[in-house]
């Protein structure tokens, strides 16, 4: 079986990155009734343009209608379906049965079950199929063999999505308060500040009010702040268990976390695919996910490793710096378009989801787009030219190792 690789889209140009990267499908939201509020996201005639685009290379739209919704969130509900499966989505997610009821009862549109629904057995499983449920995205605390349970346990018409890599959580499938009694920001109606992350401090409710020890680095300490989920070393298990759809988290992240994420799981689901008996995992491709800013990384509870080591006590960290996007390549020379200072003479590393993959250029005859010699390009989004004997394509990303990595 060949999983689906479905990415994250949290704009047009996110989306467009997914694809050219190789994605299957993308989850996005219109600017209602989704769980990431201040993500781009799309007005409907720009969706309508996105599933139009992506229809004529091959490709899928899943729409995030996921929001826990209240009675007032119900005015517009039907119009807004309506017009989805007018404009060809390939699917719903949703979270809420209420909802659930409102798509069956003015569409025909495929359903998908939100992870938030929380399913974690192949009772609830098959509840949510009779429902008329076409895929379920399970619960992020499932082991393998879980999932396997689960789906020796239901239709083989149901699909199974789960996610590989990206954020997790800390709470119970993303059933989280912390953002909505700290700043009014609803996390379960896409609101969330993501309070999880911050920097706290525990102290003893007594009469010298002390602080309690807590394990920290130098930068602080994330005692609520999970571990980046990272699942690239192990394609075949997660084929094994069942599961049809492998889901990247990430719709507020940068173009280059979709690129980067999207080409190595893209290349190791292809290795598999192409020798599902001889697969090992491919050591390059797990060193591609140190280049994005990430925590430290985890399995979750795939492995049945589900300890106190699935919290992180530190911030991100980042071994490459987003250079340039690539917008044209001719003649040996790319034009490019800036988005992290560099300079002439720094070894720029390309990102692609072809052949120049990992290829090293340096960066020696820059100039702007006049064809003035630049030696420091430190305008943001600046037309530059790079000479280049190394065959770009426009969609392919220039990186360079930051400075605390450069030693290496």
């Amino acid at each position: 079986m060949k999983p689906e690789l479905l990415a994250p889209a949290g704009d047009r140009s996110k989306l467009n990155t997914a694809f050219y990267y190789g994605a299957d499908a993308v989850y996005l939201s219109g600017t209602a009734f989704g769980l990431r509020a201040y993500a781009g996201n799309f007005e409907l005639d720009e969706m309508a343009q996105a599933v139009k685009y992506a229809h004529g290379i091959d490709k899928k739209v899943y729409v995030a209608v996921n929001i826990y919704a209240f009675n007032d969130d119900f005015g517009g509900l039907k119009e807004y379906i309506r017009e989805l499966e007018r404009i060809g989505a390939d699917a719903v997610i949703v979270s809420d049965p209420g909802i659930l009821s409102v798509v069956k009862s003015v569409s025909n549109l495929s359903i998908h079950l939100s992870t938030q629904v929380n399913t974690t057995n192949k009772y609830a499983a098959k509840f949510w199929a009779d429902q008329g449920v076409s895929r379920i995205i399970l619960a992020r605390e499932l082991s393998l063999k879980d999932i396997k349970e689960i789906r020796d346990g239901i239709s083989a018409d149901v699909e199974l999505e789960a996610f590989v890599h990206g954020a997790m959580c800390i709470s119970y499938s993303g059933r989280c308060l912390l953002s909505n009694f700290l700043t009014g920001r609803n996390g379960n109606r896409g609101e969330c500040v993501q309070a999880c992350r911050w920097n706290y401090e525990v102290r003893e409710k007594s009469k010298n009010g002390d602080y309690l020890p807590v394990e920290e680095d130098g930068r602080g300490t994330y005692i609520f702040n999970g571990k980046d989920l990272n699942m690239i070393e192990h394609i075949d298990k997660l084929v094994d268990a069942g599961i049809t759809s492998f889901k990247i988290e990430g719709r507020m992240k940068s173009e280059y976390y979709v690129a980067t994420t999207v080409n190595a799981y893209r290349r190791a689901i292809d290795l598999y695919v192409a020798a599902p008996s001889e697969y090992k995992a491919d050591r390059t491709l797990s060193e591609e996910l140190n280049k994005i800013g990430h925590r430290k990384y985890t399995t979750g509870f795939y492995l049945n490793e589900n300890n106190r080591e699935y919290t992180e006590s530190s911030k991100p960290e980042q071994e490459y710096d987003y250079i340039a996007d690539v917008i044209d390549y001719c003649d040996g020379c790319a034009k490019l378009v800036m988005r992290n200072r560099f300079k002439k003479g720094d070894l720029l590393e390309v990102l692609s989801p072809r052949d120049s993959f990992n290829a090293r250029i340096k960066a020696d005859n820059l100039t702007d787009d006049t064809g003035c010699p630049i030696e420091d390009a430190k305008l943001v989004q600046q037309r530059l030219l790079l000479k280049t004997d190394v065959k770009l394509k426009a969609g392919d990303i220039l990186r360079r190792r930051n400075a605390q990595n450069n030693r290496r």
